[in-house]
């Protein structure tokens, strides 16, 4: 038997990728795949139906007919809520889902009884290298980022020397070393730039110098921990931000051209240049800020445009590895073929997902209609039960605070009515008992 599979068209703003490509078609089918291809799907990564076609797809004229009977659907990015009604249940939806922050989307995938894989959550580990979309794509945007400094910058980027006389090269500061900046420190320096960068996580130091940058930044006690597991930077405390933000307005003020690139999953970018850093900067000087759609590095930037505050360009570009979208649609789909590779078993041509194994652990939030990774699903209704029995039991221990005097009367008071409360003594062990033990105590001295 082959498995269906559909790739279908993005129809989101700024989207102009698609989740395979004519090469990785070919390799699908011989994975044991019938691919279905939407019409139009790749045509703003200057893919036509008929590349597909000679690849050996299957072109739908629209989308429902492309999802008949699918069991895997490729997208870039999350399909939008009023079209999950056409998804035949039970396939299994994998994209860039966004999660975090998204929980109620998750729940209405889980609602229409669908398995999903979200691949912003594919673990830094080895085997899952070639699956990793977020550098596959932030590499690229990192490249871009430098070209559109480029374009709105007025002047040359390396030193040249003349006749007439030299022209200094450039001096560009890349916030954030991860993929993204790494590939920024690259490309400005192989454009002839002066490059500079800071980062909180310690490994990053020696990553920029190997590419030629000079390393910006307080390296204290706070800064040797600031890096998750996963490879992450972690979130610093306040009077490390209030150091670091000291350094680098004096750092920013020399800059011609400075690159943000700081992101921290699940939650909103880091401010990292405040408006009066802004004005520090010489006239004529360029931010990119390409973590603008998770609120911005600059306090000034605007998301889907490019602005000019106090002689400063700031450039809020969105969805950067989509404006180069030929190449960030090979990577992707490059992506997703070695994940599929792990989940489709050659020899019976059907799915044959190991629901343990790390990678899929990883990246599965919905299977079989509920959501099921920790981070998105929520307290399990056992541990919602031992929360509200941990506060029942608490109740009592509360009111054993009034005086032993004033429960000795109560206990007389409830002596005619004690037959039936004897046995609830020994199970639930009341207050009458050791309010008698107390009064009598306190008799006594």
């Amino acid at each position: 038997m082959t498995i269906k599979l559909a790739v279908l068209k993005e129809t989101k703003s700024n989207e102009k990728r698609v989740a395979a490509t004519p090469d990785t078609v070919k390799k699908l089918i011989t994975l044991g795949c019938f691919v279905t291809v939407e019409s139009g799907a790749g045509e703003q990564a200057s893919i036509s139906d008929q590349h597909y076609k000679d690849a050996g797809a299957t072109i739908a004229k629209t989308a429902a007919e492309a999802l008949k009977k699918a069991q895997i659907i490729l997208k870039v990015q999350a399909p939008d809520e009023a079209d999950l009604k056409a998804y035949p249940a039970e396939s299994l939806v994998i994209g860039l889902l966004s999660p975090f922050g998204n929980e109620t989307y998750l729940k209405k995938l889980a609602e229409h009884k669908l398995n999903a894989f979200s691949m912003e959550l594919v673990p830094r580990i080895t085997r899952a290298q070639s699956m990793d979309v977020l550098s596959s794509q932030s590499n690229l945007a990192g490249y871009k980022s430098v070209l559109d400094a480029c374009e709105y910058y007025g002047k040359a980027f390396p030193m040249m020397m003349t006749a007439a006389g030299t022209i200094p090269p450039a001096k560009a500061f890349v916030m954030g070393a991860g993929v993204a900046g790494l590939q920024a420190i690259a490309t400005a320096k192989r454009l002839g730039a002066v490059v500079t960068a800071t980062d909180v996580r310690p490994a990053a130091k020696e990553q920029v110098e190997s590419l030629g940058g000079s390393f910006v930044a307080v390296e204290d006690d706070e800064f040797k921990q600031a890096e998750t597991a996963g490879g992450y930077a972690k979130e610093m405390s306040k009077e490390y931000q209030a150091k670091q933000a000291a350094l680098v307005a004096d750092h920013i003020a020399k800059q011609d051209i400075v690159i943000t690139t700081a992101l921290i999953p699940g939650r909103p970018a880091p401010k990292l240049i405040s408006e009066d850093m802004v004005k520090s900067m010489k006239k004529g000087s360029v931010i990119v800020d390409m973590a603008v759609e998770t609120g911005g590095n600059c306090a000034l930037s605007k998301p889907g445009d490019v602005v000019e505050k106090h002689g400063v360009t700031i450039i809020g570009h969105l969805n950067v590895p989509s404006r180069l979208a030929a190449d960030s649609s090979a990577l992707y789909a490059r992506n997703l073929l070695n994940l599929l590779g792990l989940i489709i078993d050659t020899s019976s041509g059907q799915l044959s997902i190991n629901w343990e194994d790390d990678i899929i652990k990883g990246i599965a939030v919905v299977k079989d209609g509920k959501l099921i990774h920790p981070h998105f699903k929520g307290p399990s209704k056992a541990a919602a039960k031992t929360e509200t029995k941990t506060k029942a039991k608490t109740k009592p221990k509360t009111t054993t605070k009034t005086p032993a005097k004033a429960a000795a009367p109560a206990a007389k008071k409830s002596t005619p009515k004690k037959a039936p409360a004897k046995k609830a003594v020994k199970k639930t062990a009341p207050k009458t008992a050791p309010a008698k033990k107390k009064t009598t105590s306190s008799v006594k001295k």
